[in-house]
């Protein structure tokens, strides 16, 4: 296969990744092309490497995440791309930043053996938002009485928070405290503005009128 072919090749994966707004995997991508002209796994995995290094220099980087391939701002400029958009996204909570945190180091995860770590009542409404978000979803129940659900997190909060995969997380052994926890997983979202970027979800506001979550000093057991 000749440069000029590979190049081609990268004209269209770079065009296909701004028109489609969202991460496309590795068979998406192939599947732009007839099977008489699609190209293998291997070529096109070179094609990424290509763009990825015609990105370096550039105000936008190819990044992998959870669901695929997406073209998006890199994370160092977004304070200034994210003052062309009016509608800002809200600070999450430090209560939900934290469950959010427990679930994704934990999973699976019921409300209750949160609500032990934590020790304070886990508001059904920080849960429904989870769920709502598609960043955590019920997989299974705890064999115990009651048959409590057991959460664990989805693809849609790998993508969200600019993952690959929950090995991206800091060590927990390197990050013990709750809130530290949850501000490494908010960082992420500075690099997630795309080129056709959804609406912002509303976050939970950030005073959480939850009085239990008063103290800032709890710990992992």
């Amino acid at each position: 296969m000749n440069d000029e072919h590979l190049s081609r090749l990268q004209a269209i994966t770079e065009a296909a990744l701004l028109a489609a707004g969202k991460p496309l995997s590795m068979d998406q991508l192939r599947e732009l092309f007839n099977e008489d002209e699609r190209p293998a796994r291997q070529v096109m995995e070179h094609v990424l490497m290509m763009l990825e290094k015609a990105c370096e220099g550039r105000g936008f980087e190819l990044r992998k995440v959870a669901s695929g391939y997406r073209l998006q701002v890199r994370a160092e400029f977004a304070p200034w791309v994210g003052r062309l958009f009016e509608e800002k996204p809200q600070r999450y909570s430090r209560a939900l930043l934290e469950t959010l945190a427990l679930m994704a180091y934990r999973q699976p995860i019921t409300r209750g053996e949160i609500e032990d770590i934590r020790g304070v009542t886990v508001s059904s409404n920080i849960i429904r938002t989870l769920l709502e978000r598609e960043w955590v979803r019920v997989v299974g129940h705890r064999d115990v009485p009651g048959r409590p659900a057991m959460y664990a997190t989805t693809r849609q909060f790998l993508d969200y928070f600019n993952l690959a995969g929950l090995d991206e997380l800091p060590p927990l052994s390197e990050v013990r405290d709750l809130e530290a926890i949850g501000r490494e997983i908010e960082q992420n979202i500075q690099g997630e503005i795309s080129f056709e970027p959804a609406a912002a979800p509303e976050g939970e506001p950030a005073n959480d009128t939850d009085q239990q979550d008063s103290d800032s000093d709890r710990t992992f057991h």
